[in-house]
């Protein structure tokens, strides 16, 4: 694995004719996108190291909201510990949540080894919203498309772990008023899940979004 800017420049010429194309990007698997507040690879790496000692009953696989939450692999930054705790008590946990991440960043990672030989559970996926912003390095995506790389990265973990419950958390709102421009998209597409989803016998789907909706539309 080359953690070097050059290896990432070439990776980045290798998906660059797509990452801006009109083909869904949201499909392509890609490495890392975007600049954040953690070393990337690194904790990626860290991943495959600490798996399989783990031997996780429940897989969290998401962006910088199930990332900074908590559990392993350890971070300085855990924004909710205590209620970690809480919910998972010793269940052994893996944490697969990078920030800034979009499916197209899980979809390559599922294809270089974080979740080989691993057997959980129950699989909890929550990813999607970053799709939905565009930078230099990615535009933005559809719900169509990003409801489209939902259900591959749902079948992907089931292919590699067929016994795993996968537990696909609807898109939570975003914006404090409920005229942002992002509230829209994402009821779109978490329509799109309620309809597509139950046609995977081995998926459940969980929408959580109106407990962080207060009731004049807004978001504390």
């Amino acid at each position: 694995l080359q953690r070097s800017e050059k290896g990432l420049s070439n990776s980045k010429k290798k998906y660059g004719a797509y990452i801006m194309s009109q083909e869904n990007n949201a499909i392509i698997p890609v490495s890392k996108l975007e600049e954040d507040s953690y070393d990337w690879w690194k904790r990626h790496e860290t991943i495959l190291q600490i798996k399989d000692e783990i031997n996780p009953e429940i897989v969290m696989i998401g962006d910088s909201i199930t990332h900074f939450w908590g559990g392993e692999p350890d971070d300085p930054v855990k924004h909710g510990g205590t209620s970690w705790s809480e919910v998972f008590g010793d269940t052994r946990v893996l944490n697969m949540g990078f920030g800034w991440d979009r499916t197209q960043n899980v979809l390559w990672r599922l294809e270089h080894g974080e979740f080989d030989r691993l057997n959980p559970k129950a699989v909890v996926v929550n990813i999607g919203t970053n799709n939905f912003t565009g930078t230099e390095n990615a535009r933005a995506s559809t719900p169509d498309e990003i409801c489209e790389a939902i259900i591959l990265i749902c079948k992907k973990i089931h292919t590699l772990s067929p016994e795993s419950r996968i537990i696909v958390m609807a898109i939570f709102p975003r914006g404090e008023f409920p005229d942002d421009p992002l509230r829209s998209p994402i009821f779109e597409l978490n329509g799109l899940l309620a309809e597509k989803l139950p046609s995977l016998e081995y998926v459940t789907h969980l929408d959580i979004g109106e407990s962080f909706i207060q009731s004049d539309g807004t978001i504390s």
